[in-house]
């Protein structure tokens, strides 16, 4: 289970999430949707700490938010990423990028030295998981965006995660490929039992696989319900200008209230 409470974050004087408390229960394939500068990758980066928090607490897999230098690290660890930009080594071979999701479980002069028969086996077993066996020992920028997002969730997997996080994923991708990363996404948090946090632009996408839909606008959530629940009216409400008046929600009906400008 993740669990914020009172969870607020601030780049300098501009506040980029504002205090928020929700919990996301194991297994859930949650979809964060909202405007550019919503807040959606802070809210993100909060849940494996990559940003410090102004204010709350975090707790996830376990964790009671006591966190010091080997619970970041476990955290981290057990927590998969995977990016827009695929953030992978272009002249690697996919399998070599795969294995960089091991390197959390080995000292730094561990990892210097090749890996394991059994994690390099894992790492074939991830690629093969993704549709990209025979695609291991190509160089990644041989490969087409579609297939190196591949390899980023191959990576993702090879960690053998508790929690995965991804912060537009499918947003360099064509409309069916874009699809077709997030059913894999989608297939790999169900059938592992994992907690999936996905932040999306593509609506019609977050009506399809998400189990929970989280809006934010202004670094508020304004929306928090079921996909069936996210109407048209719901829709543009959470996109119109940042300028305007947003409205809150809380089970399914809408409150007024107002918003600063957000980051």
């Amino acid at each position: 289970m993740i669990q914020l409470e009172n969870v607020s974050v601030k780049y300098g004087d501009a506040i980029a999430l504002h205090p928020l408390s929700l919990k996301i229960n194991e297994g859930q394939f949650t979809v964060l949707l909202g405007s550019s500068g919503a807040g959606k990758s802070t809210f993100l980066r909060c849940l494996n700490l990559m940003n410090n928090l102004d204010s709350g607490h975090v707790r996830v897999s376990g964790f009671n938010g006591n966190w010091n230098r080997q619970k970041l690290q476990r955290l981290r660890r057990e927590t998969g990423m995977i990016f827009q930009q695929h953030q992978l080594i272009v002249r690697q071979t996919a399998l070599q990028n795969v294995l960089m999701g091991r390197l959390g479980y080995h000292s730094v002069l561990r990892s210097l030295f090749p890996l394991s028969k059994t994690e390099q086996e894992l790492g074939l077993q991830s690629l093969k998981r993704v549709g990209l066996l025979d695609k291991a020992l190509c160089r990644v920028d041989r490969l087409s965006g579609g297939q190196q997002q591949r390899v980023g969730i191959a990576r993702v997997l090879v960690q053998q995660p508790k929690t995965i996080l991804a912060d537009e994923p499918v947003a360099s991708l064509d409309p069916a490929t874009a699809d077709e990363v997030l059913s894999l996404i989608h297939s790999i948090s169900q059938e592992g039992g994992i907690s999936a946090v996905v932040s999306l632009h593509q609506v019609d996408l977050a009506r399809k696989y998400a189990d929970r839909i989280i809006g934010l606008a202004g670094g508020r959530i304004v929306f928090d319900g079921r996909p069936e629940e996210l109407t048209e009216a719901k829709v543009d409400e959470l996109y119109r200008n940042r300028r305007s008046e947003p409205k809150t929600e809380v089970s399914g009906r809408l409150l007024n209230l107002p918003v600063p400008l957000a980051s």
